[in-house]
């Protein structure tokens, strides 16, 4: 079996990598870190959870390192005439990340900080819904790395406010979901800012139609990886489905968060019902806290921070709003409410069950929905475990 120390690494990464208990790398990982470290275009069908993240990092930082002098510096040096840098101010950025939402691109940046060995080559984060203030200072001091979605980095690009002339290495990380929220007009203007030469390691659930003629555009002979049907929930989550009523819904959670250890993540279909959802579990003593679109950056930030650090047990999302949620050790996922198509269904199962652990799925489906539950199953080719609900439930 591959270990990190199997990997040509600079001692002081493999080092991070230890203290940091990252021992036996991930199938993703194995396959995409060393074709990156050879600094060949990478192109990855993986779900969310399947340690992504540091296959990514890893190359990016180890890159970073080596190339202490900077691309622009060298140019300048051969060519004394020529423009150095952001407009004289420093190191330009080395490496791109674009995710598509701002709670994903948190954790790619703090597991960034983490792993980075030089505190010389900062990030700058540059997401919509925060303070551009800090994002700008960040940049201007020379941030090697930017993590970014794509609407706010463009708009910094269309007031000149970035420089991305330098970049080395482009990630593309859920390429099909970025897709889904309508940015590949700002994906191409991005792209189209970058040097002509540069790597590109790209990541995606799936590879259908609008996501190829994205790959067409932007990998160059890449070295494929497939980690098993994107269409298809992890074999080591326990999929099971009750025939529940609406106001038999409530009792059963409880039941569930009676029944069985560790956390929740629970799914409902709009922002009201989170907030209803969260209330209801609170005022009968569980510690729950919602997250959706309504509410602000910084209780989005607070809820996901106190979710994941155990504060509260139970975290009730909405769909647009769990697409950043990358929380290890999450025990049971509830289907709340049905999702509506089986590519949802994945995404929101595929929360737990992550790097190899076990997982619990649970979906509610009302009586008039069992048409609905079928056709997910036959889309996906799975047979989940029926319960009928009886009441009154018990521990």
């Amino acid at each position: 079996m591959t270990q990190f120390t199997d990997f040509t690494l600079l001692p002081a990464l493999q080092s991070k990598l230890a203290q940091s208990k990252f021992i036996t790398p991930t199938p993703v990982q194995a396959g995409a870190i060393p074709p990156a470290l050879e600094g060949r275009d990478v192109l990855a069908t993986a779900q969310t959870g399947t340690g992504k993240t540091l296959s990514f990092l890893i190359p990016i930082i180890e890159a970073m390192y080596k190339a202490n002098v900077t691309p622009a510096q060298k140019t300048s040096a051969q060519n004394p005439g020529q423009r150095q840098g952001s407009q004289g101010r420093g190191k330009s950025p080395f490496a791109l990340i674009l995710l598509p939402t701002r709670e994903l691109a948190m954790q790619v940046e703090q597991a960034y900080r983490n792993l980075s060995l030089d505190a010389a080559s900062q990030a700058a984060l540059v997401v919509g819904g925060l303070s551009e203030g800090p994002q700008l200072q960040a940049i201007r001091r020379g941030a090697r790395l930017i993590v970014a979605t794509p609407g706010r980095l463009e708009d910094f690009l269309r007031r000149k406010l970035v420089q991305l002339d330098q970049v080395q290495i482009l990630v593309l990380d859920e390429v099909d979901r970025m897709l889904d929220m309508g940015f590949k007009p700002a994906i191409k203007r991005i792209v189209a800012a970058l040097p002509v030469q540069h790597q590109t390691l790209c990541y995606s659930a799936t590879l259908e139609s609008p996501v190829t003629e994205v790959v067409r555009d932007y990998v160059k002979n890449a070295v494929r990886i497939e980690m098993g049907s994107a269409l298809k929930p992890a074999d080591n989550v326990r999929l099971q489905t009750f025939e529940v009523t609406t106001e038999k819904k409530m009792p059963l959670l409880e039941h569930l968060l009676r029944s069985e250890k560790g956390s929740f993540l629970v799914f409902v279909r709009t922002k009201h019902g989170a907030d209803r959802v969260a209330k209801k579990l609170s005022m009968s003593g569980w510690n729950a806290t919602s997250i959706h679109g309504d509410r602000t950056q910084a209780q989005r930030s607070a809820a996901l921070r106190s979710f994941t650090q155990g504060v509260h047990r139970v975290l009730v999302a909405t769909d647009v709003a769990a697409r950043g949620i990358d929380v290890a050790h999450i025990a049971h996922v509830v289907n709340y409410d049905m999702p509506k198509m089986a590519e949802d269904f994945v995404h929101r199962v595929g929360r737990t069950g992550r790097a190899s652990k076990s997982g619990v799925a649970s979906t509610f489906q009302a009586p008039e929905e069992r048409g609905d539950l079928r056709r997910i199953e036959r889309a996906l080719k799975i047979t989940m475990e029926r319960f009928r609900v009886k009441m009154p439930l018990t521990a």
